[in-house]
């Protein structure tokens, strides 16, 4: 059973570094069209799409990194993803644009390397 629980969790942190890498493209590429392209702002900046988002991040990081924590001890990933994961919400109050990008980028990136780190400690 233990077994199990470690790779569901091994698994889980592997899609918090896939939503991650997801987000952060999301943020570039719609920044990219909406601003020199003026395309598909609609559905780019739709704040449901950030909502879902960060709920599966807000998810994931709280499985995993909370989990690990309790398991090796180490804190630091647990840490840096919650940083992490208030830069993404700071993000999603901000005006779409710069100051989005500029919140959730580092935001994903910090999220990515706790998960990263959570991983390295497991094994």
């Amino acid at each position: 059973m233990r077994d199990a629980l470690l790779a569901i969790r091994d698994r889980l942190d592997g899609y918090g570094v896939a939503l991650s890498a997801a987000c952060a493209v999301h943020c570039v590429v719609g920044l990219v069209l909406v601003t020199f392209l003026g395309l598909g702002g609609g559905v780019l900046l739709s704040p449901g799409v950030h909502r879902i988002g960060l709920a599966l991040a807000v998810a994931i990081g709280v499985v995993t990194l909370g989990m690990s924590a309790f398991r090796h001890g180490r804190l630091a990933p647990a840490v840096i993803g919650g940083c992490g994961l208030l830069l993404m919400t700071a993000g999603l109050f901000a005006a779409h644009g710069p100051a989005e990008a500029l919140l959730t980028i580092p935001g994903v990136g910090l999220v990515a390397f706790a998960h990263i780190r959570n991983l390295r400690h497991a094994h």
